[in-house]
């Protein structure tokens, strides 16, 4: 296993992500436990410890999951991450309730690592209200050792990371950021990277495969890759070219099964760098894959839980993105027939609940409206 320096600690530089854990019949709610107990077993015999979970991540039920599998291990094997859950603006006056719900549910005493989650151009105003007493109470909770270094996520655009750093920069250690080597210049990653340099904030790596999409390429797409390495593996490519860029610390895969484990832990056994013609390659393959057309869902589920209708609103920009990429086509139709119609796109009442947590900010009602237009 690969280690970071943070502080002091050396941190695996692969990080068991916790939003999608394996779970039972399709049901995003139901963790299968068992599975989860396997896979952190493996992790932690092959070196991993850093363990990344959050409030809203399997309807609430990731924290219990993880919490109760680390528990069979010494505290000081490893070390957890949770967040404070303000991509839901009704949470923002519930900072203490939800901090003390969370370490019983994690069943620990205090967190290694804790995250004000999902700053973007939505919660940024209240993050920032001092009557919420966000950052004081936490900061009172690192003073007490109920939290050991304080950080943030963040999906906001150039200007929302700045202001955030502009007022809370002095306090926060690192940096939770969505970036791989499509959204390196898709989302401004580069630039966002730089920014935190000039904090001297270490950058926590989210979505490196982008939703799983760059682990699961098109063949042209892939033969692209293959023609450079024949022997590296899609995946790998990704975390390669992450582990190049100076600042990232710990990449976080939200690992779904023991085989994408084994693979993932085969990539971070040891430093095997890009070279600069691979690393050329790698940015011009994504900027390729980029369809303007698309809407960059990373299928975090956050909308599911607000939405009125029960629409399964990842599975239906998937096939929006397909339908739209492709300019129509069978495939759409087909997955929709075996949907209920009153889980379909035309189900969808605008009320823009889902829009109000989504941490890429996607207008989804517009999205559902011209789905159905394409229809």
């Amino acid at each position: 296993m690969i280690y970071k320096e943070f502080q002091g600690l050396m941190l695996s530089n692969l990080g068991m992500g916790c939003m999608r854990l394996p779970v039972v019949d399709g049901n995003d709610a139901l963790v299968d436990q068992a599975a989860v107990e396997r896979m952190v077993s493996l992790a932690m015999a092959r070196g991993v410890n850093y363990y990344d979970t959050a409030w809203g991540y399997h309807a609430g039920n990731s924290e219990r999951a993880i919490g109760k599998a680390l528990s069979a291990y010494p505290r000081d094997r490893f070390f957890l991450a949770d967040k404070f859950p303000g991509y839901d603006l009704s949470n923002m006056g519930k900072v203490e309730e939800i901090f003390q719900a969370q370490l019983e549910k994690c069943q620990v005493e205090y967190f290694d690592f804790y995250l004000f989650h999902n700053v973007c151009e939505l919660n940024i105003d209240a993050y920032l209200n001092p009557r919420y007493g966000i950052l004081t109470y936490l900061l009172e909770q690192k003073k007490n050792g109920r939290i050991r270094h304080l950080g943030f996520s963040c999906h906001g655009a150039m200007p929302v990371l700045r202001r955030f750093l502009d007022a809370y920069g002095a306090h926060m250690e690192f940096c939770q950021l969505q970036l791989n080597y499509v959204d390196w210049i898709f989302q401004g990653g580069k630039e966002k990277v730089e920014l935190l340099s000039q904090f001297q904030i270490p950058v926590w790596v989210m979505e490196p495969l982008r939703g799983g999409r760059l682990a699961r390429l098109g063949e042209s797409e892939a033969a692209v890759l293959q023609a450079l390495h024949p022997q590296r593996s899609v995946p790998a490519w990704a975390f390669r070219f992450l582990q190049g860029i100076p600042g990232v610390t710990v990449i976080l895969s939200g690992m779904s099964d023991a085989k994408q484990m084994e693979d993932n832990l085969s990539t971070f056994e040891a430093e095997d760098p890009l070279t600069e013609q691979e690393r050329s390659r790698l940015l011009a393959l994504g900027e390729e894959m980029t369809n303007p057309k698309a809407l960059a869902c990373t299928g975090c589920r956050y909308c599911t839980t607000h939405c009125p209708q029960g629409l399964d609103i990842p599975h239906l920009l998937a096939l929006y993105n397909e339908h739209r990429f492709t300019g129509g086509g069978f495939i759409a139709p087909m997955a929709l027939s075996a949907i209920a119609p009153d889980k379909q796109p035309g189900a969808c009442i605008g009320c823009r609940s889902c829009e109000a947590v989504c941490p890429q900010q996607l207008h989804i009602s517009e999205a559902m409206a011209d789905f159905r237009r394409l229809l």
